[in-house]
């Protein structure tokens, strides 16, 4: 093999290899074990425990501590995502790690997108931050008005709701 055939065949497998790398891959079928928040589940399976955070939401804030109710909504969020996903087989399609070492990932029940259903139920914004690499936010965003229009979940708070990036901030800082 002459060295352009090499180097032409090299160039083919390296941008075939960063187009893989660039889409989001399956994580897989998994069963949910614990719903940490509104935001965040354990799943088991094929001899692994995996903290999933859902990508692309962010839910009302949970108190860390005994005595603290956390941010207003968070228990019913919990309880929502409880209701979807705990005890059942779920699909996950992975979009990495986040700095805490958790997937981030979308979770399906039975091809149901449960991000985007917390979104639409009121109990979960849009998240604020940078977005995850390959993931369309579109159906997002627009469940995110319907939801704030139709004055669901926390979106009832009009005026005193305080987003979780937000209300985090404001934890730090005291």
């Amino acid at each position: 093999m002459n060295l352009k055939s090499r180097l032409s065949k090299i160039v083919l497998l390296s941008i075939f290899l960063s187009l893989c790398s660039a889409a989001p891959a399956f994580a897989g079928l998994f069963k949910c074990t614990r719903v940490t928040d509104g935001d965040t589940i354990k799943v088991s399976g094929d001899d692994s425990k995996i903290t999933i955070r859902l990508v692309g939401i962010d839910a009302p804030e949970t108190s860390k501590k005994k005595n603290e109710p956390g941010q207003p909504f968070s228990q019913k969020s919990t309880k929502h995502l409880a209701d979807l996903v705990l005890n059942k087989s779920v699909d996950v399609k992975s979009f990495g790690t986040d700095p805490y070492g958790r997937t981030l990932g979308v979770v399906f029940v039975n091809g149901i997108d449960v991000n985007l259903e917390m979104v639409k139920a009121g109990l979960a914004e849009v998240y604020r931050g940078p977005p995850a690499k390959g993931l369309d936010l579109e159906a997002y965003w627009k469940a995110e008005k319907e939801a704030r229009d139709a004055g669901r979940g926390m979106w009832n708070l009009g005026d005193k709701y305080v987003s979780p990036r937000e209300w985090r901030r404001g934890k730090r800082t005291k």
